[in-house]
């Protein structure tokens, strides 16, 4: 009884609504999070600190989210890697994982300086205006999220889409066009700040192509050909 029951919780986690749910929960959250900060940021780090005064509030709610986008994409990626299961290889296994990981953390690392910037400007404005604390905290902010965090994405990408050509998971397309965005991530993103919407676009479209195959009920041999 006890192992029809294990059975049976694995064959759950290993459909695709699992990492459906967990997909599109990540792109709405982080691109929402994205979308905040955008609209309360300025784009030029030569702007002053007024920001700081008349949007933090729309950048404590976009760091907020940030955790939970994390647990998500985690959720994301754990759902992926038990659906490859002896077909993952190795070495692309590795660099999809590590560069999921790395991602996150540059992320998180990102949100906790727009974090200490926000609660250092309430508690003591005037170190962030006679300073150069605001302009060293937001060009390392910038670097983090916006070149190194979102290339560790494009790497992610690029794997994801090795990996899926190698074991006939996904279609040939999905993987070139994963190829394609990737080198737009790894190539573009010093040049364009809307560059970094493509990956939580990505991951919603291949979370909501999971969700229509399972919800088109195909049987449980069928699925390991999504």
């Amino acid at each position: 009884m006890i192992g029809g029951r294990v059975a049976s919780t694995r064959r759950s986690l290993s459909t695709p609504r699992s990492a459906a749910v967990a997909g599109i929960v990540f792109a709405i959250l982080y691109g929402t999070a994205l979308v905040l900060i955008r609209i309360s940021i300025p784009a030029d780090l030569a702007a002053d600190s007024a920001w700081l005064e008349t949007n933090s509030k729309n950048v404590s709610l976009a760091l907020n989210l940030v955790p939970f986008a994390g647990i998500a994409f985690l959720w994301f990626i754990g759902v992926i890697r038990d659906r490859l299961g002896d077909l993952e290889d190795r070495f692309f296994a590795t660099v999809f994982l590590g560069s999921g990981l790395l991602f996150l953390a540059m992320t998180f690392a990102g949100a906790a300086l727009a974090g200490g910037l926000v609660k250092t400007y309430a508690s003591q404005p005037s170190i962030i205006a006679d300073s150069n604390l605001y302009t060293y905290s937001r060009a390392v902010m910038y670097d983090v999220i916006n070149i190194y965090a979102i290339r560790m994405a494009g790497v992610f990408m690029m794997s994801l889409g090795t990996i899926w050509i190698r074991t006939g998971l996904m279609h040939r397309a999905w993987a070139f066009a994963t190829y394609a965005l990737a080198l737009i991530l790894l190539l573009s993103i010093g040049y364009f700040r809307l560059v970094t919407f493509i990956f939580p676009g990505w991951v919603l479209a291949v979370s909501v192509y999971f969700l229509i195959l399972n919800l088109r009920a195909q049987p449980p041999e069928a699925m390991g050909e999504v």
